[in-house]
Parts: C-alpha cells; sequence; structure tokens
C-alpha cells in the first residue's frame, strides 16, 4: 500500500490523461489551501470521472456511484452532517465492525482517522464523486423534514403568522428556502423560478438554458415561501399588486452567492424568479468562453485598439455579460481607467469603478455615461444600449479617443448595424466609431463522464453537407449520474465575429443593406453562427440539435 501512496499529479501523467505543463499550470493556479485535484477540475484538464478512475486503478480502491446505492438510512447518525460536508464523505452501511464510507479523496488520511476515532469502527473507503457526495448527504441528512413539517402545520393561515413563520431563523419555510437555494447551487442551476399554479406551488430550476421541475408545494405554503423570499432582499411583502426587484446576499455551502430577486402578479398569486451569480465561479478568463482561434485572435486585436465601440449581442441569457467581463479583465492594469455603468452590476471587478444604474433619482446610462466622460477614463464599459441617446453618447464617446464595450440586443452581428441606424445614428458617425460587433449564444456541452460516437443522422447529413461538411459521426451523452441523465453538463458559447473593413464602413456610409454586407462578408470567409456550432459539434463539444435550437442556417 505503502508503494501505491503515489502523488496525484504523477499518477495523472503517469496514465496520460494530464501532461506534465498541464500539471505544472494547475499547481500554479492553485490556491494554498487548494488541493490538486480541485485545481485541475477547474482548469478543465480532467473530469472527476475521470480522476476517480485513476485512483480506483492505482490505489486499489473501488469506485461506487451513488446515484441509486441502497444506503443503510441509520448509519447517517455515526457520522455529523457537518462533518460530512466539510470532508466530502458519505456513510454506506455497517457490516460487523466494519464503516463502510464513500470519499472524494481517498488518500484523506487524517479524516478517515477521525470517522474511526469517533465511530469506534474500522474504516472502509470507495470512491465518489463530489456532487455525488453532496446530493446524497442532502438526501438522506435533511430527508425534507422542513417540508413535512410545513405540510402539516394547515394553521399558519393568518398573515400575521406566515410573517413570523417567514421570519423566524429556526422555521420550517426557512429551513425550505435554505434548502431550495442549496439545492439550486448544487446543480449549478441560473435561474430559481416559483410557480403559483390554481391548486399547488411549482418550483422550476433552470439549468444549462433548460428549465427543469423540481418539486411541487402545497397551494397554502405559497404566501408563506414568497414572503420568506421578500423579507430575505428587503422587499415590500405587504404589496403584491405591484412588481418589485430586490437582491440578496448569502453563503451557501461556505460559497460566496447573488441574487437577483424578481416578483411579478400574476392571476393565481405572484410569480417569483431568482437568478444565481455565483460569486465564486465568476468566469474571467478568455480562453474558456468557447471562442474558436480565429475569434479569439479577432477579439484581442479589436481591445488591443485604442478606440472605437465593440459590441456584443445576443438574447437574455447567451453569456453577453461573461465575454463583457473576461475582455475587460484583459484590459485591466493600474495604467488603465476603467469605467463601467451597469443595471445590474453582476460581478464586481476589482480595480474597475462600477457604477449602478438607478432610474428612481435619474442615474440612468446616459446621465451615468455623461459624468464617466468627465472622468478621465480609458475604457468605458456600457451595461447596454437601450435607447437613442445611450447610444448617441457612446458613439461620441469613441470618436473622442476612448475604447467602449457594451451589449445590444439584436439577433445578429450584421443586423446590429440597422438596429443603430434605427436608433438614429448617422452611417457616417456609426462607421468611423464601429471596431466590431460579436454575436453570442449558448449551447449545453455534452457530459465527457457518458460521451460516445454514433453515426450521422439523413438529416444531419444534409446539414454538414450544405455547409460543404463532410462528416460520418458526431457525439452525444448517453446519460449518467454526473450530468443527472440528460447527456449534457455546462455550457459554451458559439460565436460570429463581424471586424469592420473600409469596405464595410463604406458600405454603412452608402447604406447598402444588410443583404448587400452579407453578401460581402460570405465572399471573405466569416464565420457564422451555425458554422461555429457545426464546428464545435464536428470536435465533440455540442450536438446538431442544442446548435440548431439557438442559431438557424442562413
Amino acid at each position: 500500500m505503502k508503494k501505491s501512496r503515489k502523488r496525484l499529479g504523477d499518477l495523472l501523467v503517469d496514465t496520460g490523461l494530464i501532461t506534465s505543463d498541464q500539471l505544472s499550470d494547475a499547481l500554479k493556479h492553485k490556491t494554498d489551501k487548494q488541493k490538486l485535484g480541485d485545481s485541475l477540475l477547474q482548469q478543465g484538464y480532467i473530469t472527476e470521472q475521470q480522476l476517480i478512475e485513476v485512483l480506483e486503478f492505482q490505489l486499489g480502491i473501488p469506485h461506487v456511484s451513488l446515484y441509486r446505492y441502497p444506503i443503510d438510512p441509520k448509519v447517517t447518525s455515526m457520522i455529523a452532517k457537518e462533518v460530512a460536508i466539510r470532508n466530502f464523505v458519505m456513510p454506506l452501511k455497517r457490516e460487523g465492525d466494519k464503516l463502510y464510507i464513500a470519499m472524494a479523496d481517498p488518500m484523506d488520511y487524517f479524516t478517515i482517522d477521525d470517522i474511526r476515532l469517533s465511530s469506534g469502527f474500522q474504516v472502509e473507503v470507495a470512491i465518489a464523486t463530489k456532487d455525488d457526495i453532496v446530493r446524497t448527504i442532502h438526501k438522506y441528512y435533511d430527508l425534507d423534514e422542513s417540508l413535512e413539517e410545513m405540510i402539516d402545520e394547515e394553521e399558519f393561515q393568518s398573515n400575521s403568522t406566515e410573517i413570523n413563520v417567514a421570519s423566524e431563523e429556526e422555521s420550517p419555510m426557512v429551513k425550505l428556502v435554505n434548502q431550495l437555494l442549496l439545492r439550486a447551487v448544487q446543480e449549478r442551476a441560473s435561474d430559481i423560478h416559483i410557480d403559483p399554479q390554481e391548486n399547488k406551488v411549482i418550483i422550476r430550476y433552470r439549468i444549462d438554458g433548460v428549465l427543469r421541475p423540481e418539486r411541487s408545494l402545497p397551494k397554502h405554503m405559497q404566501n408563506m415561501l414568497i414572503a420568506r423570499v421578500k423579507i430575505m432582499a428587503n422587499l415590500d411583502i405587504t404589496e403584491a399588486r405591484v412588481p418589485q426587484d430586490g437582491r440578496i446576499k448569502v453563503n451557501v455551502d461556505f460559497h460566496p452567492v447573488d441574487l437577483r430577486i424578481s416578483t411579478l402578479p400574476t392571476v393565481y398569486g405572484e410569480k417569483v424568479v431568482m437568478r444565481i451569480l455565483d460569486l465564486g465561479n465568476s468566469l474571467n478568463d478568455m480562453e474558456k468562453l468557447g471562442f474558436s482561434n480565429q475569434h479569439l485572435e479577432k477579439f484581442k486585436s479589436l481591445l488591443a485598439k485604442p478606440n472605437g465601440i465593440i459590441l456584443i449581442t445576443g438574447p437574455t441569457g447567451s453569456g453577453k455579460s461573461s465575454t463583457l467581463y473576461a475582455g475587460l479583465n484583459r484590459l485591466n492594469s493600474e495604467r488603465v481607467n476603467i469605467i463601467t455603468v451597469e443595471d445590474p452590476v453582476e460581478y464586481q471587478l476589482e480595480g474597475i469603478n462600477q457604477i449602478q444604474v438607478n432610474n428612481k433619482v435619474g442615474m440612468s446610462f446616459a446621465n451615468g455615461l455623461r459624468a464617466i466622460l468627465r472622468q478621465d477614463p480609458d475604457v468605458i464599459m456600457v451595461g447596454e444600449i437601450r435607447d437613442s441617446e445611450t447610444a448617441e453618447i457612446a458613439v461620441r464617446a469613441s470618436l473622442t479617443g476612448h475604447l467602449v464595450l457594451s451589449t445590444i440586443h439584436t439577433n445578429d452581428a450584421i443586423s446590429t448595424i440597422n438596429r443603430l441606424m434605427d436608433m438614429k445614428i448617422e452611417p457616417f458617425l456609426l462607421a468611423s466609431s464601429l471596431s466590431g460587433i460579436v454575436s453570442q449564444r449558448l449551447v449545453r456541452r455534452i457530459c465527457r463522464d457518458c460521451k460516445t460516437s454514433r453515426d450521422v443522422s439523413i438529416r444531419e447529413d444534409r446539414i454538414f453537407s450544405r455547409r460543404g461538411l463532410n462528416v460520418s459521426e458526431v457525439h452525444y451523452g448517453e446519460g449518467c449520474p454526473t450530468c443527472n441523465m440528460t447527456g449534457y453538463r455546462g455550457r459554451l458559447a458559439i460565436h460570429e465575429m463581424l471586424v469592420m473593413d473600409d469596405e464595410i464602413k463604406s458600405m454603412i456610409m452608402n447604406e447598402k443593406s444588410s443583404q448587400d454586407i452579407r453578401d460581402y462578408v460570405l465572399e471573405n470567409g466569416m464565420t457564422f453562427l451555425v458554422d461555429d456550432g457545426l464546428q464545435k459539434v464536428i470536435d465533440g463539444w455540442t450536438t446538431t440539435e442544442e446548435v440548431l435550437r439557438v442559431a438557424t442556417e442562413k
């Protein structure tokens, strides 16, 4: 056994899962308290499943999937919930004087010794993924006791009692809301929807861009549930007739999480949507946004320009903010004065001056932008160009030597030019100020743990042929516990990028149609959204269905 206690990095390099360079990079990015395995997972060099398979083979410790494992509920009393969560340990069963446990890190000998001393049993270890362990801990330790209590407590019907139930820290409703938040963060949900129906309340999570029902609650719990969320967000719990917006900052599993709350009156009561911004996972590395090498170089060259406007376009939830923040992060240095005006400020970046739009006191995008121009900025980021006034000031700011980054809602890069002209921007100003337009969408990424290949279908063959591609097989996810049997885990962006050259500027000044510009860029080899998506299908990152869900063939 002592012989097999080889360092994890060496094990992974020996098996060919990572290179020595990747190991060095992971060690460089690793924080003091972080384990090497976590750093490698964070950098995306390996999956948890691959890590487990190496440890299973090298250490001779079995791997267990907890998805359908028949766990004995009685053994949960042998390890405290706090110990289980902190050390990623799940007790499985007891046989004679042996306690069988699942661990994410089977080489954590201190934790194994602690459990042996506190329980008095010999400890037998199996390996499981962190997600699997955390999901199982909350399933068996919580057992939704708070929900059962609430269903039995019909007496909580008067308003005064509802407010007490929603605000007392030990009340079942507080526990229930905390459970919903914890589960959403574990599942990597981007939004929680509380949907009131006629006879029940449905809770849904948006995971990887797709809504998924989580649970159904009795109708009598609706007012208490919404009151609790409103109390947390400092909203008016007595007002249910008008929409309200708020914000909550909480720590979930020692993780800082920012929640944006929106309430909306409907015929069956108030609908609540909570947007989850995981502050521990803000993506500021341009290399990890899904840019192809060609698009990454173009985007870097746009950011290197001293002035001009760079626009990022796409619908709500297409990852525009992540791309903007990654661009700002690249530009951020002590020698550059970067000021942003946003609604809302999603991620706080060190070294950047961020302004929150507040229309109640007259701090609009346009007014904020005017004030920024008197602050000697080098780079300006406008959260969104919504009206003619903001667009005009942004254009004039770029013409006076500033680099301006912003977002705008249009379907593709080329139609953005028409949208800006509709906002009464003169063609000669637009041609002089616009540097480039990035259009993007998010597609679900195939789960790396259950990824497999198949022959292309007749429909897919037709789609690839129309784009001049000859493909014989594509990849998909079969479904496994890691991805909740969906076949997808995580998302990546697909892009199209319109970089202004003299010919396009001339066409804008002469007010040529979108079709004329499209024909010109097509001749010059521009990669459209669907082309970038299909290339990612060929590379094994996503599926044809995902690409066609968000992009149309042109």
